[in-house]
């Protein structure tokens, strides 16, 4: 790739600034109160933006060096070059080099891009089990701008997007303090948090993240697990009743989701198209709930068709389907038609993003929200070396 479409990547408002550093270098809710959590070294976190991949493009806005496994700088990588990086046999492949892993950091603030996309921070990239796997070592501040334009529409009121960036911060503390793998904190995705990179970032990102920086919602002294979704459909679950294990503060409590664009929605399905996504059954016939939650979600569910009967989980039902949630019921219309019938969208569990932004319009704080969502919880700061 050449040097100027790599740099065409970037968004125009990093984009002049970027160039800038590189010839400069190189020529009546409950309202929390806030505690402060021990001391700690500012957090980086490890984002996996490739995993299990044969082959990652990677590169940097400005001069960067490349360094071994051991960290010794072995070569440099010109601005706006972009490199790939490949396996073979069990090692990694970058710039005629191979080894079992190499770092990518920029100089003078640049930024780095992986795939894709444009980052801030340094760049990770090694074999694991399963193919190359490439880290993104951010600052968790940084890494906050990007997530909070990925999760939550930029224009939203500002109480909103700072409610977002609290619960944010809180679930990303949370899964390093308890990474399940040990090369990686989290990934980029929607099963973890959408992490867009630069593009994603706005100001009102920025003064989102800036205004609430080191806020952390915790309970017992413990930072939270503070997951959050898209819209609940009118009631949020408590934890046990959709995954397993119960937390006193993911109790089901009133929404303020009414009027979002995914509050009630219908999906409609031919029988061939049902049957093609579902089938073991033949024609159906009744679809027929056997468990749900306290507010109506699908645990399992009876279907009947000519061809025989199948009991599906509720999600198994919403990944067949593609379906917004797993609040749903399931109709037949006529001789060949399935209409599916549906509220919210997402698990269902903590906050939902259209309650944060209707309570918000309507002048509640980003405290008044997480401390509706996350009961009793408080909001805690915590405390950089």
């Amino acid at each position: 790739m050449a040097t100027e479409r790599l740099l065409d990547f970037l968004p125009p408002q990093w984009r002049h600034k970027l160039i800038w550093q590189g010839f400069c270098s190189w020529g009546s809710l409950f309202v929390g109160c806030l505690i402060a959590l021990p001391a700690w070294a500012e957090p980086e976190l490890r984002v996996a933006i490739r995993n299990g991949v044969d082959q990652v493009s990677l590169g940097s806005s400005t001069l960067a060096v490349i360094r071994d496994s051991a960290g010794q700088a072995i070569a440099q990588l010109p601005q706006g070059r972009a490199l790939v990086a490949e396996t073979e046999r069990g090692r990694v492949n970058l710039a005629d080099r191979q080894g079992r892993a190499f770092w990518i950091e920029p100089t003078a603030d640049g930024y780095v891009f992986i795939g894709d996309s444009w980052y801030r921070g340094r760049i990770l990239v090694l074999f694991s089990e399963g193919g190359l796997v490439a880290i993104n070592y951010v600052d968790l501040e940084q890494y906050l701008y990007s997530v909070l334009g990925g999760e939550m529409p930029t224009s939203w009121p500002l109480e909103a997007i700072q409610a977002q960036a609290v619960a944010a911060r809180s679930y990303a503390l949370y899964k390093r303090q308890r990474a399940a793998s040990a090369l990686y904190d989290v990934e980029s995705d929607t099963t973890w948090q959408i992490y867009p990179g630069l593009k994603s970032e706005t100001q009102s990102t920025h003064t989102a993240v800036e205004t609430t920086r080191g806020q952390v919602l915790t309970y017992n002294g413990q930072i939270i697990e503070a997951v959050f979704h898209s819209s609940s459909g009118g009631h949020t679950e408590n934890v046990e009743d959709v995954w397993s294990q119960p937390l006193p503060y993911l109790r089901g409590v009133r929404d303020f989701d009414q009027g979002a664009p995914i509050y009630q929605w219908v999906a409609t399905f031919s029988m061939e198209e049902f049957q093609s996504r579902i089938p073991g059954i033949g024609g159906l016939i009744s679809a027929v709930p056997e468990r749900t939650t306290p507010q109506g979600r699908i645990i399992t569910i009876r279907l009947t068709g000519e061809a025989g009967s199948r009991v599906l989980s509720g999600d198994e039902i919403r990944r067949a389907l593609n379906l917004r949630s797993t609040l749903f019921s399931i109709n037949l219309v006529g001789m060949n038609t399935i209409q599916i019938i549906g509220r919210g969208y997402g698990h269902g569990i903590g906050m939902s993003q259209w309650g944060a932004h209707n309570l918000a319009a309507r002048g509640h704080t980003y405290q008044q929200i997480l401390a509706h969502y996350y009961q009793g919880t408080t909001l805690a700061v915590v405390q950089v070396q």
